[in-house]
């Protein structure tokens, strides 16, 4: 079915239908509602390139990501942020534009996709100290949403970010209460926004204890199996051996996991671990029991809602920049026990 004949069948001009499913707002609500409703009973998609033309939009959102980054793409983290804002994009008949660029050639891919009309707005990933990116897309008029915060940036911006400060505080504080006085941070890179933070977290709970922080139990690196093992092979093989593990990631706990086994000893019960966003679609934490103690958020949530935070504001260009704290959810599992005794 065509737009012409779905206004037939509803007894309208064309140019009224077509208004009514594309949001105008002086077609009034019962008439929308008729509209839509008689849409969805008769099957009828839009013609979208017919919506670009009249509108003036791409119906498109882009995400880009330097080459330095591309192991962001098999991240089952980054995965699930897609699956999540791919779910609102295809509910909004939009489309979704990933571009991964050379780390030089960033700065061009933003001002291209806004010259050539390519997009309607981009999500920011990995968001890192005074982030020049969020001066970048001010400056071009490119609507943003920036996935975590950017400290420094003296901009208004629209963001959504999980509570990392407060997570890693609360996980470290669950370890201390546990008899545990040498913990281990397992970071992500620390010039990273979200490591930042979390690291701060960790730093305050133990220094409130009166507990010292200790450079060598303390690592920043890729948030890799192989970057978590060997961090956790030499740390457990020092004179004084961590007694827990707290790790930026899933898949850097797994690699702790493996070094703590090599070694025969038993997670849990010789060294306890907790991780940060256990709740993914293809990488489970266990199934009844979680496997590991973790500080929990929906990744693929928060896809969902910085996409439709994004799309709001190419909605309403002059609105105001809207920002999301998520807070993380402490799971315990079997990875986690009390200090065992010297």
């Amino acid at each position: 079915m065509n737009l012409k004949e779905l206004a037939s069948k509803l007894g309208l001009s064309p140019t009224t239908v077509s208004r009514a499913l594309n949001g105008y707002p002086e077609v009034n609500e019962s008439t929308r509602e008729r509209v839509m409703a008689a849409a969805k009973r008769h099957n009828y998609r839009p013609n979208t390139r017919a919506i670009r033309l009249a509108t003036g939009r791409a119906l498109a959102v882009g995400h880009v990501i330097p080459v330095a980054t591309r192991h962001e793409i098999v991240n089952p983290v980054f995965a699930d942020f897609i699956a999540g804002a791919g779910e609102v994009y295809s509910r909004n008949d939009y489309d979704m534009i990933l571009s991964v660029v050379p780390d030089d050639q960033e700065e061009d891919t933003y001002r291209a996709l806004k010259s050539k009309g390519n997009v309607d707005g981009v999500i920011v990933h990995a968001p890192r100290m005074n982030d020049p990116r969020i001066a970048l897309l001010h400056a071009i008029g490119l609507p943003f949403v920036v996935h975590g915060r950017a400290t420094g940036s003296g901009l208004p911006y629209s963001w959504l970010d999980v509570n990392n400060r407060r997570a890693f505080h609360r996980a470290t504080e669950f370890l201390l209460d546990l008899g545990h006085r040498r913990i281990a941070l397992i970071n992500g890179l620390e010039f990273m926004d979200f490591a930042i933070r979390r690291r701060a977290g960790y730093a305050e709970a133990l220094t409130q204890r009166g507990l010292p922080l200790d450079p060598a139990i303390m690592t920043s690196d890729e948030m890799t199996e192989v970057s978590g093992y060997r961090a956790a092979r030499r740390m457990l093989a020092a004179p004084a051996p961590p007694t827990a593990f707290l790790c930026a990631s899933m898949i850097s706990g797994m690699g702790v996991r493996r070094a703590i086994q090599e070694l025969g000893l038993t997670m849990g019960r010789d060294v306890s671990v907790i991780i940060h966003d256990d709740d993914l679609s293809y990488l489970k934490n266990g199934e009844d029991l979680p496997i590991f103690t973790a500080t929990r958020s929906s990744v693929r949530e928060a896809g969902r809602q910085s996409a439709d935070m994004l799309l709001t504001l190419i909605g309403n260009p002059g609105g105001v920049p809207e920002q999301r704290l998520l807070e993380a959810e402490l799971i315990i599992g079997q990875s986690t026990g009390p200090a065992p005794r010297t």
